[in-house]
């Protein structure tokens, strides 16, 4: 079974699912890196050494290599990447493709109007919705946007990214936790707009009014770094915040493992956010925006994390209020968190659900799980007020 999965560069949210397929694959599979990474990621501690990978090829360096295996390939699994002309030509071939997409309307649906619009998604998918082309949703309103265009129909199922699994004893996990009078809560990304970090402080200042003890672990760095940390200060919170800057993600991972609760508080323009898998896989329990696009997919509201609607902070902070009440649950939710992201959200499970897919579309079956990795996706409507500005 020959696969090609083709993408703009190879990071740590690709290679657990790539390393899987590898695994079970060997030499007939290979990653495409079309272009190199952006500093931005790098510094941010995103920096893979594409050439120490065995599988992974560099199409700016070996392009017609890359062509080859691709026409060669059984199957190809495209995600993003300028360079569309790589597998164009094989879109139209009768040969089997999964196209990985998030939204392509996070900044408003009413865009999908556009005649220009309509004509280059036309040119890019619409127009090969009778061939074997599918569409994995990188996100739950992924398919609510497709299916404004009509394209992929009955072809939409449920992806996303799948960073590094952690598998470990429940309770040798719990017991990396401090002790549970003092909460400890974990924020990690960009300080930018989108991702609403004021948020953490404002609701910390709420915690302390009502003498609740906790520490807030905030990682990453942005924009809006010196302003949450004048807002931090002017609301007597220094005890409260460890600011960290950048980290690696094994250094992330481990500080989320020492957590009981993570919050993730970007708005609609979040993707995905492979910080849930990363966290739920800590063993926390998650308080998440509904609207970001992995958040529907990985959790049950009430069952293994939080959901708050409509990315409003009124609905955020009375969440939290809620989870610091019942200590319990919030044990209970991050214990089920760990097995949502163990048993059936990794990359192992979406590697194996990838072969069986293939496996069974050749036989003309298809079989799909109830749901995970390859599941249907669900059109779930995206009707979110588009007020924020843009993705940044």
């Amino acid at each position: 079974m020959k696969t090609v999965f083709i993408s703009n560069y190879i990071n740590h949210h690709q290679i657990p699912f790539s390393d899987a397929l590898y695994e079970k694959l060997g030499e007939d599979y290979h990653f495409i890196q079309t272009e190199p990474m952006e500093e931005e990621r790098v510094r941010m501690g995103w920096a893979v050494d594409a050439k120490k990978i065995p599988y992974v090829i560099l199409a700016y360096e070996e392009e017609e290599r890359c062509r080859q295996l691709i026409e060669e390939a059984d199957l190809v699994l495209a995600g993003w990447t300028l360079r569309t002309d790589l597998f164009e030509k094989r879109l139209g071939s009768g040969k089997l493709t999964l196209r990985i997409s998030e939204r392509i309307y996070r900044e408003g649906q009413w865009k999908f109007l556009s005649p220009r619009g309509l004509i280059a998604k036309y040119k890019e998918h619409i127009r090969y919705r009778n061939k074997p082309v599918y569409l994995l949703c990188a996100g739950a309103y992924v398919a609510s946007d497709f299916s404004l265009i009509h394209a992929y129909p009955g072809k939409m199922f449920r992806f996303g990214y799948f960073p590094k699994t952690r598998y470990t004893d429940m309770k040798a996990l719990w017991e990396k936790k401090p002790d549970r009078e003092e909460l400890h809560l974990v924020w990690a990304g960009r300080m930018i707009a989108l991702k609403h970090p004021e948020f953490v402080v404002r609701a910390a200042a709420a915690l302390k009014a009502r003498g609740y003890r906790f520490v807030v672990h905030m990682v990453g760095s942005g924009n809006q770094e010196e302003t949450l940390r004048q807002q931090i200060a002017a609301a007597g919170l220094e005890e409260n915040f460890k600011m960290y800057g950048f980290l690696e993600p094994e250094a992330v991972r481990d500080l989320m493992e020492g957590c009981h609760i993570h919050l993730f508080t970007s708005n609609y323009l979040e993707g995905w956010g492979a910080v849930v898998n990363e966290a739920m896989n800590a063993g926390c329990c998650v308080l998440a925006n509904a609207q970001t696009g992995a958040a529907p997919y990985l959790i049950k509201d009430g069952e293994n994390g939080c959901l708050y609607q409509d990315g409003s902070y009124e609905a955020f902070e009375e969440k939290l209020l809620a989870l610091f009440e019942d200590r319990q649950a919030v044990r209970l939710m991050g214990e089920n968190a760990y097995r949502t992201v163990t048993e059936l959200w990794n990359a192992e499970h979406a590697a194996a659900e990838c072969i069986r897919f293939y496996k069974n579309w050749e036989k003309g079956i298809m079989d799909l799980p109830a749901e995970g990795p390859f599941s249907k996706a669900a059109k779930i409507p995206a009707k979110f007020s588009y007020n924020e500005g843009k993705l940044e």
